[in-house]
């Protein structure tokens, strides 16, 4: 099973049309903290790419939650890491507080604005007060308004926001967001967004 097969069979429930590469798991794992994390999240796993990543970060008695939507990845990602606690089903419905590190492989730019807002709401209510959020996005759809409103979403939630540089040993190429200390989500709404940086 791969992701490129399973976007052909269900285009709407995978978001890439290709695994990510390690150069891109690396640097999405990096700087977040993943060494002394006790609880971890992970949205959109797919075949696990990331996942295994974090693992290798991660201290034997941390916790990883794998949110995954696809019922045949989250199948595969079971056998593959029985160490990780892997949930079917949507990344919106994430009910679970207290993560040090939540990171997400999911396709920003293919979900409504709706969606986009849901989701990016769950990932700030579950996080720790001083928690980290990281994830990707396709350099050549940067511009475009669903990755533009994605952006300014996410720096009216969190306190700090940076974007690496592109990380071009990727297919697409792809850079990162690394995202820190989340605010509430009401003041979000309310439209007082964060100081943020880039």
């Amino acid at each position: 099973m791969s992701i490129t097969s399973e976007f052909l069979r269900h285009p709407m429930l995978t978001g890439a049309i290709a695994a990510s590469s390690p150069r891109l798991a690396e640097t999405m794992t990096a700087g977040l903290g993943l060494e002394r994390a006790a609880r971890v999240a992970e949205l959109g796993p797919g075949t696990g790419v990331f996942t295994e990543a974090v693992l290798a970060l991660l201290r034997p008695e941390a916790s990883l939650t794998a949110v995954e939507i696809n019922p045949r990845f989250a199948d595969a990602l079971r056998d593959r890491f029985p160490q990780v606690d892997v949930v079917t089903g949507s990344a919106e419905d994430l009910t679970a507080a207290g993560f040090d590190v939540v990171v997400s492989g999911l396709p920003w730019t293919a979900m409504s604005a709706d969606r986009q807002l849901r989701v990016l709401d769950a990932v700030t209510a579950s996080l720790a007060a001083n928690g980290r959020f990281t994830t990707f996005a396709y350099a050549h759809a940067a511009w475009t308004p669903p990755a533009r409103r994605f952006a300014a979403s996410l720096r009216s939630r969190f306190a700090v926001v940076e974007r690496t540089s592109v990380v071009w040993g990727n297919l697409p190429p792809a850079f990162v967001y690394r995202a820190a200390l989340p605010v509430s989500v009401g003041r979000a709404r309310r439209g007082q967004p964060a100081a943020a940086s880039a």
